[in-house]
């Protein structure tokens, strides 16, 4: 199929031809860069323009994409982006050679170019290069969206996301503060004494989440594996072996739906501490979140789609239980047959599904169908149903409830921990009910992880665990709506 080009493309290649027939390659292989623009402002902005023009600068080559050209006839100013800073050209036809010039004269915004020359300033005060050398080192063949309004259509915002990067520093700065967000936590852990692992990608048996997963074949071992859904078996396999403070960072994958809170492939970390327990795994938390929140925000006080939020230490905590009472007058504490907490789901419109046969899963669907989102400031949400925590430790005392906690910030979970369940008969027993569940209808119960309970018969010893998505974090932390503005190359339909 011949590909069809628009007018302001075909003028572009054009000028591509007439560069080549100049005897200039429009696509150089490398530039040495000898000073940046970040370097030349903190060296030279405080000076004068008389300054400059008295004591002429040393020569320095920089290079960057063309945003903006002001003809003026025998002499152009031209405004570039280089690594998210902005700087300008004077570029006159009596001050470089004349091939240079003719090369200028063959330039489109969005081309990438370099020119050598010395400092100076406008009558404006703008710090300026004033070539004595200049080149095309790439020439664009498509045409950058109107600058002032970029992209606007969304989908193509997410699916052009170099376009996206080019003309949006908004953009720009949320990812650079993803990788500041990341950075921190790696830094905090590393001197609490923890070892960032890495742990397969590829699984044969499905567990650690409750979620459906990606399947694939491989064919040497001609056997079935799973795209993993969370890295927590691996990890405390990990504690079983003596490595007794780990953490990964890492993508998971589940084959789910999508929304502005949910991508099928997403960025956790997940946390082990040997002898921890829940209430560590809570402090953790409190501090990764607010020493985050300090290193790209300055503070702990943030606003997220216009809600102030408080991110100082200690965060709030309340018992699901006792949240679904003040939230709409149930008392679970109160209910002890399971046709009694199905009655009182149907009075409040809460939907169950086949394999709910117990008043725990009742007790969790009351807290996310009422609760959850009546949730703004951070609040440890504890003393979960064993029912939907089949990895965690039983609460002493209270068999039907774990020693785990979820936090929640505006209504959406961010970080889940418990303290771990490291007995092996008791964990056998919860596979074989997931299992079961299973063969229900339950396509995200975990499956039986034999190799799991063997490690756990050789014994691991109390620990804490944590894992906190990583997405939703920088989403709070930079204030945007949707999961997609936080991924660099967010899933997409096809274009039709």
């Amino acid at each position: 199929m011949k590909k069809e080009y628009s007018e302001q493309e075909l003028n572009r290649r054009k000028k591509l031809n007439n560069l080549k027939e100049l005897g200039r390659n429009p696509y150089f292989s490398t530039f040495v860069e000898e000073i940046s623009i970040k370097e030349l402002e903190y060296k030279y902005m405080n000076l004068t323009k008389e300054e400059l023009n008295n004591n002429p600068t040393k020569e320095y080559s920089i290079a960057g994409r063309v945003m903006m050209i002001r003809n003026q006839g025998k002499a152009m100013f031209i405004a570039i982006k280089s690594n998210g800073k902005s700087f300008q050209f004077y570029v006159r036809q009596d001050s470089i050679p004349e091939k240079d010039w003719q090369v200028s004269q063959l330039l489109d915004i969005g081309d990438i170019i370099s020119s050598k020359g010395n400092i100076m300033k406008t009558n404006t005060g703008e710090l300026t290069l004033r070539s004595l050398k200049f080149n095309i080192l790439t020439k664009a063949l498509k045409p950058l969206p109107e600058k002032f309004h970029g992209l606007t259509d969304i989908e193509e915002i997410y699916r052009r996301r170099y376009v996206d990067l080019i003309m949006n520093d908004g953009s720009r700065t949320i990812f650079i503060n993803r990788t500041k967000i990341i950075s921190s936590i790696r830094s905090f852990l590393d001197l609490k004494g923890f070892y960032e692992v890495e742990t397969p990608i590829l699984q044969s048996t499905l567990g650690g989440a409750a979620a459906k997963p990606f399947k694939t074949h491989h064919n040497a071992l001609d056997m079935e594996f799973k795209l993993r859904v969370a890295t927590e078996l691996p990890l405390k396999k990990l504690i079983v072996g003596g490595i007794d403070k780990v953490y990964e960072i890492g993508r998971l994958f589940r084959n789910e739906g999508i929304s502005i809170k949910h991508n099928p492939e997403f960025t956790s970390i997940e946390i082990y501490e040997a002898y921890g327990d829940m209430k560590s795994m809570m402090k953790i938390t409190e501090e990764v979140i607010s020493n985050a929140s300090m290193v790209v925000n300055g503070t702990t006080e943030i606003t997220y789609q216009k809600k102030p939020i408080s991110l100082a230490v200690p965060f709030n905590s309340i018992e699901m239980i006792d949240l679904i009472k003040e939230i709409t007058s149930v008392d679970f504490n109160t209910v002890t047959s399971l046709e009694k907490a199905k009655t009182l789901a149907k009075e409040h419109n809460i939907k169950l599904k086949s394999h709910y046969n117990s008043i725990g899963y009742i007790i969790n669907e009351f807290f996310e169908e009422k609760c959850e989102q009546t949730i703004i400031q951070p609040t440890f949400i504890t003393g979960y149903p064993v029912e939907v925590s089949p990895l965690s430790k039983k609460r002493e005392g209270f068999e039907h409830l774990t020693d785990r906690f979820e936090l929640f910030i505006d209504g959406r979970e961010y970080a889940n921990a418990y303290s771990e369940l490291n007995d092996a008969d008791d964990q056998y027993s919860r596979f074989k009910e997931q299992v079961r569940e299973a063969s229900q209808g339950n396509d995200e119960a975990s499956e039986m992880d034999i190799d799991f309970i063997e490690a756990l018969e050789y014994g691991l010893p109390p620990t804490g665990g944590l894992g906190i998505g990583i997405d939703r974090l920088v989403m709070l932390l930079t204030d945007s709506r949707s999961i997609r503005d936080v991924i660099l190359f967010p899933h997409q339909k096809n274009r039709n």
